[in-house]
C-alpha cells in the first residue's frame, strides 16, 4: 500500500459516542513527517467541551460495559491482536510516517503492542477475588475485585502503537471505558488502532479518541469531574508531576511512567562485544527516543578505551535515512526542538571536555536527523549525565571500584531501568540489588515484555505496566463482611 493511501485510510477525526466527528470548533492541526518536514494531513484539534463529549461518552457505556464477561472481553481484544498482526506492514508504514523509525522497527512495534493486546485478554478471564473465615471466625471476607470506571490514557509520541496498547489492553480487560489522548505529534497510529478495536467488537463508547494541541486546557475538565476514575499517563516527569497536583483534587487513581536517565554500567569482566550489542540496542532502539535509553555508560577503566573503540566503530556503520528507505538504520527525531537538545547536550559535554569518537554534527538537508553519536571522557555532573538525552547519543565515563559505580548509578532522581554486563554471578545479584530502578537488564539490552511488569521508582513513575500486576491498575478491591454467627446464637435453650 502506498503511502498516501495508509494515510488517507486512516480517520482524522475525533471519536466520541462510537461517532467519528469534528472537533467543536472545527480546528485542525497538521502532523508532520519528521523526516522531511511536510505535513502528512490535518487532524481534528479537540477542544475541552469535546472532552467533556468523550467523558460523557464514557460515563454512559461504563456500567454495560462492566457487565459484559470477561471472555467476551478477552475475544475482542484477541481479534483485535489478530487484525493488528494480519495488517502489520500497513501499521508499520503509518508509524514510520509520523515517528520516522526505520520500518524494521515499526514492524517490531506493531508486534509488540499487539501482544499487549493478546496478554491482556488472556489476563479478563483471571480476575480473581478471595474468601475467608475472619480471624475471630464471626464473619465470612468475600474479597471482588471490579473496574475502576472512566480512565484518562495520555500517551506519547515515540510509540505511538505499542503505548496506547499497553493501556487500553487492560482497561478493557478489566471492563473499564476510557478516553486517550495521544500526543499531537503522532495521532494517526491511535485512530487506526481505535479503528481495529471496534472491528473487534468493542462497543461504542467505551474508547474515546481525542487528539489535541492544548492538552492542558483539554485534560483539566477531565481531571476536574468526579466522574473521572483514574488516569494513566506516559511522558516526562515535569508533566507528570503536574497532572498528580491535578488529579489530587478529586482523589483520582493514577499510573505514572516518567522519566528516565538509564546507566549502562559494563563491569571489567564483561563480554565486551556482548555488552557493544547490548548497548546498540539499549542506546538506539527508537533512535533513542525511548524512556528507556541508556543515558549515561559506565565503563570500567580497564575495559573502557576497547569499549568504546567497539561501540563507536559500529555506530559509524549504520544509515541515517528516511524510516521507508530501504538499508536505513537510524531515522529522524521526532521535530527541530529535540534535535536542538540533543546537539545542544552534546555541545555542551564536549565544551567541558568529552571527546567526540563518531558524530556529534547535525547534517544539513532536509529532515529532523542526528547522527549517532560516541562521547569519551564525559565529565561528571555535566548537563548530558543527569538530563534525559531522548537522542542517539552514549556518554561514556569511567569507574574502578564496585561501591563508585553503584554511587553514580543512583545518583539520580530518576529510577526507571538499569542495564548491566558481568559474568560474575554474585557481582550481577548483588548490584541487581542495590540498583535503584524498577527494572534491571542483566546482560541484556531491552526489557520491554508485555509478561513482565514495566514501571520504575522514585522520579520515574507510579505503578506497573503489562505482566500479572499490570490489569491490577484498573481493579478495585471490594471487600464484604458476611454476618457468620453461629447456628442459635442467643436463643434461649
Amino acid at each position: 500500500m502506498s503511502e498516501p493511501d495508509v494515510v488517507n485510510r486512516v480517520e482524522k477525526r475525533l471519536l466520541i459516542g462510537g461517532q467519528w466527528r469534528q472537533a467543536a470548533d472545527g480546528g485542525t492541526f497538521p502532523v508532520e513527517d519528521p523526516a522531511t518536514g511536510r505535513t502528512l494531513c490535518e487532524v481534528s484539534d479537540a477542544t475541552p467541551a469535546d472532552a467533556t463529549a468523550a467523558l460523557d461518552a464514557a460515563v454512559r457505556a461504563q456500567a454495560t460495559w462492566a457487565a459484559v464477561p470477561p471472555r467476551r472481553r478477552a475475544e475482542i481484544l484477541r481479534r483485535a491482536h489478530d487484525l493488528l498482526i494480519a495488517r502489520q506492514d500497513e501499521f508499520a508504514l503509518l508509524i514510520t510516517l509520523e515517528m520516522g523509525k526505520s520500518l524494521s522497527e515499526s514492524r517490531a512495534e506493531v508486534s509488540y503492542g499487539a501482544n499487549y493486546l493478546r496478554w491482556f485478554g488472556e489476563e479478563a478471564v483471571r480476575i480473581e477475588g478471595s474468601w475467608k473465615v475472619s480471624e475471630d471466625g464471626s464473619a465470612r471476607v468475600l474479597v471482588m475485585r471490579q473496574p475502576v470506571g472512566p480512565c484518562l490514557l495520555i500517551t506519547p509520541w515515540n510509540a505511538p502503537l505499542a503505548m496506547p496498547a499497553r493501556k487500553i489492553g487492560p482497561a478493557v480487560a478489566a471492563g473499564c471505558t476510557m478516553i486517550v489522548k495521544p500526543a499531537p505529534q503522532a495521532p494517526l497510529t491511535t485512530a487506526a488502532l481505535a479503528g481495529v478495536l471496534a472491528e473487534a467488537g468493542l462497543p461504542d463508547g467505551v474508547l474515546n479518541v481525542i487528539p489535541t494541541t492544548n492538552a492542558a486546557a483539554v485534560t483539566e475538565p477531565l481531571l476536574c469531574d468526579g466522574r473521572l476514575r483514574k488516569l494513566s499517563f506516559t511522558g516526562s516527569t515535569p508533566v507528570g508531576r503536574l497532572l498528580l497536583g491535578q488529579a489530587a483534587g478529586t482523589v483520582l487513581r493514577v499510573s505514572m511512567e516518567l522519566g528516565g536517565n538509564a546507566p549502562f554500567i559494563v563491569c571489567r569482566d564483561a563480554d565486551l562485544d556482548a555488552a557493544v550489542d547490548g548497548a546498540m540496542t539499549a542506546k538506539l532502539r527508537n533512535i533513542g527516543e525511548a524512556c528507556i535509553a541508556a543515558n549515561r555508560f559506565h565503563v570500567h577503566a580497564a575495559v573502557a578505551e576497547e569499549f568504546s573503540g567497539k561501540l563507536a566503530a559500529r555506530m559509524t556503520t549504520l544509515t541515517l535515512g528516511r524510516g521507508t528507505d530501504p538499508g536505513t538504520d537510524l531515522g529522524p527525531l521526532i521535530d527541530e526542538g529535540q534535535r536542538r537538545k540533543v546537539a545542544e547536550l552534546v555541545d555542551d559535554a564536549v565544551a567541558a571536555g568529552a571527546r567526540v569518537r563518531t558524530g556529534g554534527v547535525v547534517p544539513a538537508g532536509a529532515g529532523y536527523f542526528y547522527p549517532p553519536t560516541v562521547l569519551t571522557d564525559v565529565p561528571a555532573g555535566s548537563r548530558i549525565t543527569r538530563e534525559e538525552i531522548f537522542g542517539p547519543v552514549a556518554a561514556i565515563q569511567t569507574f574502578t571500584t564496585e561501591a563508585e559505580v553503584l554511587r553514580a548509578a543512583n545518583d539520580t532522581e530518576f529510577g526507571l531501568v538499569s542495564y548491566l554486563y558481568t559474568r560474575d554471578l554474585s557481582q550481577a545479584l548483588r548490584m541487581s540489588e542495590q540498583l535503584e530502578t524498577g527494572m534491571v537488564g542483566l546482560n541484556r539490552g531491552y526489557v520491554s515484555d508485555a509478561s513482565a511488569p514495566f514501571g520504575g521508582m522514585k522520579q520515574s513513575g507510579i505503578g506497573r505496566e503489562g505482566g500479572n500486576t499490570g490489569i491490577d491498575e484498573y481493579l478495585e478491591q471490594k471487600y464484604v463482611a458476611i454476618d457468620a454467627a453461629p447456628s442459635g446464637a442467643g436463643e434461649s435453650r
